[in-house]
């Protein structure tokens, strides 16, 4: 999940959003990046997000970014998430959690993991406007295609979007998708969610794509198609 459980960020939102990610399955099954309707208000958004903790984070992380290794495949998982003025939706990784980032990657590279990188805003240009937009982009896509990464997934646009951002081997592709929540009128399209399936050995994932239909209210096969991920 890539954020925005909550509207206003209030302590009773996310109380409700703990309870519902209790019925999802396990934690460790769940990986959950904040989003800025998370953050909205200054005052809660360090202690706020204790709630969540152990969707985000395995036992031992103590900083963004968090690492969650399982099986072949490590989640970056990456806070974007910080109070903004009234009408900004923007994000902001900082410093710190960049060169943490910097440091990891190469890390995850020597253990021969595929790296999976979860932020609720877009790293690539074009898909959202600048009020909404993550102000150190720029940072982190050089800092991507210094040291790579074979996936990244984002939200925050509630729009379908596939990219891709430069790395050291290679494409690095971005997919996005609308909200989950969507029910389909206005200038939103409906729910959708990606199954994504990583074959390892043959460094190549698969997304299968399902979306909500309005008419019949369930969620029906859009198709699916490969990524390819260079990884040296």
């Amino acid at each position: 999940l890539t954020g925005d459980l909550t509207n206003f960020s209030t302590q009773g939102e996310f109380a409700a959003a703990q309870a519902w990610l209790r019925t999802l399955g396990p934690a460790a099954d769940l990986t959950l990046s904040p989003g800025n309707h998370d953050a909205l208000v200054a005052r809660n958004a360090p202690d706020s997000f204790a709630p969540w903790r152990e969707w985000m984070e395995d036992p031992g992380d103590t900083a963004f970014p968090a690492v969650r290794r399982r099986g072949p495949v490590a989640l970056v998982n990456l806070c974007s998430a910080t109070p903004t003025a009234p009408w900004l939706a923007t994000g902001r990784l900082g410093d710190a959690q960049l060169a943490r980032l910097a440091t990891i990657l190469d890390q995850l590279r020597q253990e021969d993991l595929l790296r999976v990188l979860l932020i609720h805003h877009p790293p690539t240009g074009g898909i959202v406007s600048k009020r909404k937009s993550l102000e150190d982009a720029s940072a982190l896509r050089a800092l991507l295609q210094a040291k790579g990464a074979e996936l990244i997934l984002h939200g925050h646009a509630h729009e379908a979007a596939v990219s891709t951002l430069p790395g050291p081997d290679g494409a690095i592709p971005v997919l996005g998708v609308p909200s989950a929540s969507a029910v389909g009128h206005g200038k939103h399209p409906p729910a959708r969610w990606h199954g994504i399936e990583i074959a390892p050995d043959q460094r190549e994932i698969r997304v299968v794509a399902r979306g909500l239909s309005p008419e019949t209210g369930a969620f029906e096969p859009l198709g699916s198609y490969l990524l390819d991920t260079a990884q040296g």
